[in-house]
């Protein structure tokens, strides 16, 4: 009879479930998760055999450096112009075919992912998509899916493709006595691309859904032709001489869920969050709330509904205030994240209301004050064009696009028609990243090294300033990354990582060799469906090198099989970050996810582990 695992393994075991819960159900953010993993192995070091100083150490490891590294230099690069210059080619070159677009977004997304880092490029992307789609008669749910699939794809090209790849080659380091170079795996990954993209193009286009009509306007996208009405003031309205903010106060209760959008008077129309004129006998105001509030407050308050107006996103533009339309996306790193829209007061602080909220393909426009936001959001606004810049300059928000005043058209023309100018420092700026690649592929310098100094050189010949290359990084990919590298320390000095490692050894009994390196891959594809990539490479990559031992394999193939399979978790938004950003944008359902990504991952399951099995043998 088998003798119960020890104690610490127990416990390890029992700190990665509860780890898992936290990470699928997000109650916290992935990164305080982390911190506590990070914490309770310190705390238990008795049993868990991970000291204080040795749960701090993914603060230091080379992958964890390197990544910060790789967003100071992306960000370096995405300041030159390059990234939006390379849209206005795709518009021009693909002149509204879908299919012709689509092939230049995979393309395109899927090399630069390959040098830079995927997540910028992807947030520069999805508003030059959505524009091009919306001026070509075309549903950017039909190309956003396949931009993130394809910038997944690229990832796995070069070891800076991916946080992942960089972490694997800690790992490599550690378990296997040298690091991966960086383009180590770049044949295998060139394979993998081709037959990715080859789907997208082909069967996934098929399977993508339109789930964003390209006919509607921004107010029809979200579905909110009922959550937009018009109201009279009654010359025996209580509200006249009143402010707007002091209306809605008067109103009390009855106003929980009512915004005040803009008042017309005499011609002129003004936004309501940026007015202090008093209301007067005949204004119109144009209202966010359901049909049953306004019925009620035009009875109560003295108003009078204008039941057959429709309200639409060219009456909230074209007008002479300055206010705007804008579906914005809700980024991890902003500061909105986990907080209620009524707590972050945008009326009070940003002239802005928000209109409804869409997570997925669920709209939500009543009770806006209590959506507590998350990371992937899509928000339309009714805002200022210098509160949007404000916002997006601080990365608070990725702006997918604004509604354009039908009076600009001739103007907007004629910015299409013309060129981004790119920044006289282009030339620097690239030739550093080609640099920092060459000296890393050339082994001259370790990864962390070359990249740390082509930070430097960025912010020396000021292609980049020091607190725009602190902004540029993703800090909580950063404390996740560092916070989840100790757990696979202890899963080594407890026996976890052997314990798992046997019970696939005996799967051996029924499956070949390559049939296990096949199942490796399958479940670290899954784990990283269900929590973060790299949580993924720091559990599995000790098993399956563990496997490989046990079974007298390859144990470099094995270790790529585990850090190819987490680079293309396809089959849910939440197990990559890229997917999660172009869920609210294309307006994707969770099962989207499983009808595009699951036959992909299938097909990148037998083209990896067979090209696992060629180029490096079993």
């Amino acid at each position: 009879m088998a003798s119960p695992p020890p104690v610490g393994t127990v416990l390890v075991f029992a700190i990665i479930l509860g780890a898992l819960l936290l990470f699928v159900t997000e109650r916290i953010p992935n990164d305080t998760t982390a911190l506590a993993v990070l914490v309770a192995l310190a705390v238990f070091e008795p049993w868990t055999r991970v000291s204080a100083a040795e749960a701090l150490s993914g603060f230091s490891s080379p992958a964890t450096l390197t990544v910060v590294a790789m967003y100071m230099l992306s960000e370096g690069i995405s300041r030159t112009g390059l990234v939006d210059r390379l849209g206005e080619i795709l518009g021009r070159v693909t002149r509204g075919s879908e299919r012709g677009l689509l092939g230049a977004i995979v393309g395109t997304t899927g090399l630069a992912a390959g040098v830079v880092n995927n997540t910028p490029i992807v947030a520069v992307f999805i508003p030059m998509i959505t524009d091009l789609a919306d001026r070509n008669g075309l549903s950017p749910s039909k190309l956003l899916l396949p931009l993130s699939y394809a910038a997944m794809l690229g990832g796995t090209l070069t070891l800076v493709g991916t946080a992942t790849n960089l972490l694997a080659s800690d790992l490599s380091r550690q378990l296997l006595g040298h690091p991966l170079s960086m383009f180590e795996f770049t044949k295998l990954g060139a394979i993998v691309f081709l037959v990715g993209a080859a789907y997208l193009l082909t069967v996934g286009w098929w399977l993508t859904p339109a789930r964003i009509d390209p006919a509607a306007d921004l107010t029809e996208s979200f579905d909110l032709e009922n959550h937009l009405v018009r109201l009279v003031v009654r010359e025996s309205s209580p509200l006249i001489g009143l402010t707007v903010d002091a209306a809605v106060a008067e109103m009390g209760a009855d106003a929980a869920d009512l915004d005040v959008l803009q008042i017309e008077r005499d011609g002129e129309s003004y936004l309501a969050t940026t007015t202090d004129r008093r209301l007067e006998a005949g204004d119109l105001l144009t209202v966010r709330t359901t049909l049953q509030v306004a019925n009620r407050v035009a009875t109560e308050y003295g108003l009078r509904h204008r039941h057959r107006d429709e309200v639409t996103a060219d009456d909230l533009t074209e007008t002479p205030h300055q206010g705007t339309l804008a579906e914005v996306m809700i980024p991890s790193e902003s500061r909105f994240v986990g907080r209620r829209i009524g707590e972050a007061a945008l009326d009070e602080r940003f002239d802005t209301t928000v209109l409804a909220v869409r997570r997925g393909d669920t709209v939500t426009k009543r009770e806006l004050d209590d959506v507590q936001l998350r990371a992937g959001d899509t928000l339309l606004l009714q805002t200022t064009a210098g509160a949007i810049a404000y916002l997006a300059d601080r990365d608070e928000v990725i702006v997918v696009r604004e509604a354009e005043d039908p009076g600009d058209l001739a103007e907007a023309a004629r910015a299409e028609a013309s060129t981004t100018p790119l920044d006289p420092r282009t030339p620097v700026a690239a030739g550093i990243v080609v640099a920092v690649i060459a000296v890393a592929a050339l082994g001259l310098f370790p990864i962390v090294i070359a990249a740390l100094g082509g930070v430097v050189a960025m912010i020396v010949t000021g292609c980049l300033r020091p607190t725009d290359a602190y902004k540029a990084v993703s800090w909580n990919v950063v404390f996740l990354l560092a916070g989840v590298i100790p757990l696979g320390l202890a899963m080594q000095r407890t026996g976890g990582d052997a314990l798992i490692a046997g019970l696939l050894v005996g799967s051996t009994a029924v499956l070949p060799i390559l049939g296990v390196l096949a199942l490796v891959y399958l479940l670290s594809a899954l784990l990283a469906n269900l929590i973060t990539p790299v949580a993924t490479v720091v559990l599995m990559i000790p098993v399956a090198v563990d496997t490989a031992v046990g079974i007298g394999a390859n144990r470099l193939a094995f270790l790529l099989a585990v850090m190819f399979a987490a680079s293309t978790a396809f089959m849910t938004p939440i197990g990559y970050q890229t997917n999660l950003m172009v869920y609210g944008p294309g307006g994707y359902r969770f099962t989207d996810y499983v009808r595009v990504g699951a036959p992909l991952q299938l097909l990148v399951t037998v083209v990896t582990t067979l090209g696992l099995a060629v180029f490096w043998g079993l």
